[in-house]
């Protein structure tokens, strides 16, 4: 009985069991991931969670999109803005998309030179990142009341299906307040930055813990996801 067991028990010789080569694998993840700091992690697991928010709110705007039977409005037409009695589709719109792209240029570039520890270019292109990430949610505003202006509400609007004003209203402000809150952290930064408190060790004033210029990076990581969600707002809402 105890040399059936035996045999039955994995040895090291021979090829390796399927446990073995499972637990292999999940070990070579955990490598993967050991030189990830705790900071960077939970940004990583933040972001994954808002993914599954603005998943859970585009996946609820497609399916009241296609199943109400009243027309949805045309984007074209809802969100023209007339210049100089002319007409343009979508051209704010446009001018929101190029300004929120461009920022995430000057992100990446202000993390490069960042662990390069070139203090003074890190914390302009922060400024200006935090820069076009106000622009674009001053035009959000101006946005939201010409639309409140033509009768646009959460509860109806002119052109067609009341859902169109709740679901705009809820996701573009949603993604509008992320924008707004990754603002004041990217300003935040850059005077840290500015003032050379990555360099010298100075501790925080809510955490008292000493930053260092990941904390750019960890920034960048999060406007960047900002930047990505905005693609999947304009596609589906202002081009489909």
């Amino acid at each position: 009985m105890t040399e059936t067991v035996l045999r039955s028990l994995p040895t090291s010789d021979g090829p390796p069991s399927r446990w073995r080569r499972f637990s292999g694998e999940w070990a070579a993840d955990r490598q993967a991931f050991a030189g990830a700091s705790w900071r960077k992690a939970m940004m990583w697991i933040f972001l994954l969670s808002d993914t599954f928010v603005f998943g859970c709110f585009l996946i609820g705007y497609m399916t009241v999109r296609m199943s109400t039977t009243v027309p949805w409005p045309n984007p074209s037409k809802v969100f023209a803005l007339e210049v100089g009695g002319t007409e343009l589709p979508l051209i704010l719109i446009a001018i929101m998309t190029f300004v929120l792209i461009s920022s995430s240029g000057t992100m990446a570039m202000a993390v490069a030179l960042g662990y390069r520890r070139n203090r003074r270019a890190t914390a302009l292109l922060m400024l200006v990142t935090a820069l076009l990430g106000a622009t674009f949610v001053g035009m959000q505003a101006f946005e939201w009341t010409k639309l409140i202006h033509e009768g646009v509400r959460p509860w109806s609007n002119p052109w067609g299906a009341h859902q169109f004003g709740s679901t705009f209203f809820m996701i573009t402000g949603f993604h509008g307040t992320h924008v707004t809150i990754g603002v004041i952290v990217l300003v935040t930064i850059a005077r840290k930055v500015w003032r050379g408190d990555f360099d010298i060790g100075r501790r925080g004033f809510f955490t008292s813990q000493r930053g260092g210029y990941e904390n750019v990076e960890i920034a960048g990581l999060y406007w960047h996801f900002v930047d990505l969600v905005w693609v999947f707002i304009f596609a589906l809402f202002y081009l489909w």
